[in-house]
């Protein structure tokens, strides 16, 4: 889990938000550099958010999730793509909200210097405000 070329460790947590921009959920951290499809498929949120839709970043094609169209190799987007994908984007906006404010705490946008054993319940500790505050 630590990264000698940047002498820091690496988690990824996956955030699910409504639409509004308010947190639903935060996953366990998934420890190392990780892809997105990989903490995805470990975070156990595939299975809690079967019943809804859901969008994703271009890291998640495959997984079910609306995500953006990619570029053709050597073609340009069409049209109605762009026009998709600024769609697509809009949506995707809100989460981008959550996962901005939660790095307003600064154990998150920052590097973490505490035991690695203890992040999962640092993470469950700072993110139980925005939760209390909508009553969930």
């Amino acid at each position: 889990m630590f990264s000698g070329k940047h002498r820091d460790t690496g988690f990824n947590l996956q955030v699910a938000a409504t639409l509004a921009g308010d947190l639903l959920a935060v996953s366990e951290p998934v420890p190392g550099s990780r892809h997105d499809m990989h903490a995805w498929r470990h975070s156990g949120f595939p299975e809690a958010f079967a019943e809804r839709e859901g969008t994703g970043d271009p890291g998640y094609v495959g997984s079910g999730l609306l995500t953006p169209k990619r570029k053709p190799p050597g073609q340009e987007r069409s049209a109605g793509d762009r026009e998709a994908n600024r769609s697509v984007n809009t949506l995707r906006a809100a989460a981008e909200r959550a996962i901005a404010h939660l790095k307003d705490w600064k154990i998150f946008a920052t590097r973490y210097r505490g035991p690695l054993t203890r992040f999962t319940l640092v993470a469950k500790i700072v993110t139980a405000p925005a939760f209390h505050k909508k009553g969930w």
